[in-house]
């Protein structure tokens, strides 16, 4: 597990506390740096768009026809926020794959493989909701948890389960990416493991039976895990155009 291990690299301490700039730090700077290069050689507005300045335009128009679709003209308001959660997620998964292991002493780090981060991510969207909903509608925001149509005889129920399926959204939003990162690395380290162990054995036959099936399927399982980086990362935008349509359109 030390991959998820968090390591000071430049300790500081300011008052008593420790605000040490540790591997995460390090691998949130890298991914800021990535999608600052990212964007920068794809906003050059060029007549002719080459391949570069077309991706960056697909992504930007993905998440515009995304909160679009999902909020009505309105949505085009929080595109820079929700593409800024999009864009940051997606780039801190892939970063988490890419194989710094083959340096002497280095592995990569997964930010979004620790419940901290995808917490604040979380709380981020969440908040936004919360501010939207009551910007717009003051106390008619409550009415959201009052389905239109609501029996008289449920008027008790019904709020309460709203209000708890409510409340939960920035937990599942956060502990669903959390997991799912996760869950996938440690799979992945399992089966390196198998593969270390068997070639260290240098037995004929535990080669065939353990470490060939463990590399192949660590293969296969590395490129659903690419994929599961980009579903991730959709999955936390979608959902959060869904909650700012619940805040805006209340419904």
């Amino acid at each position: 597990m030390h991959q998820f291990l968090i390591e000071p690299m430049a300790p500081i301490q300011l008052g008593g506390y420790d605000i040490s700039f540790t591997n995460s730090s390090l691998f949130m700077v890298l991914v800021l740096a990535a999608i600052w290069v990212f964007m920068l050689g794809g906003m050059k507005r060029e007549l002719v768009p080459g391949r570069w300045q077309m991706a960056v335009e697909g992504v930007t128009g993905f998440i515009n026809n995304l909160m679009s679709s999902s909020v009505g003209p309105e949505g085009k308001k929080f595109v820079p926020l929700v593409f800024s959660l999009f864009i940051f997620i997606l780039f801190a998964n892939f970063m988490g794959m890419m194989p710094f292991g083959i340096v002497p002493g280095g592995h990569a780090f997964t930010v979004t493989s620790h419940l901290t981060v995808t917490a604040v991510l979380a709380v981020l969207s969440f908040t936004t909701v919360l501010v939207v909903g009551f910007w717009r509608h003051g106390f008619h925001f409550f009415s959201l948890f009052v389905p239109h149509g609501t029996p008289i005889w449920l008027m008790w129920l019904i709020p309460v389960i709203e209000l708890f399926s409510f409340l939960i959204r920035p937990f599942s939003l956060a502990l669903r990416l959390f997991v799912a990162m996760t869950a996938g690395h440690v799979l992945m380290k399992v089966l390196a493991g198998f593969v270390i162990s068997g070639l260290n054995a240098g037995s004929a036959v535990i080669t065939p039976i353990v470490v060939i099936p463990s590399l192949a399927l660590m293969v296969g399982i590395s490129v659903l895990e690419l994929l599961v980086c980009a579903i991730q990362a959709y999955v936390f935008a979608l959902l959060t155009s869904l909650y700012l349509n619940d805040a805006v359109n209340l419904h």
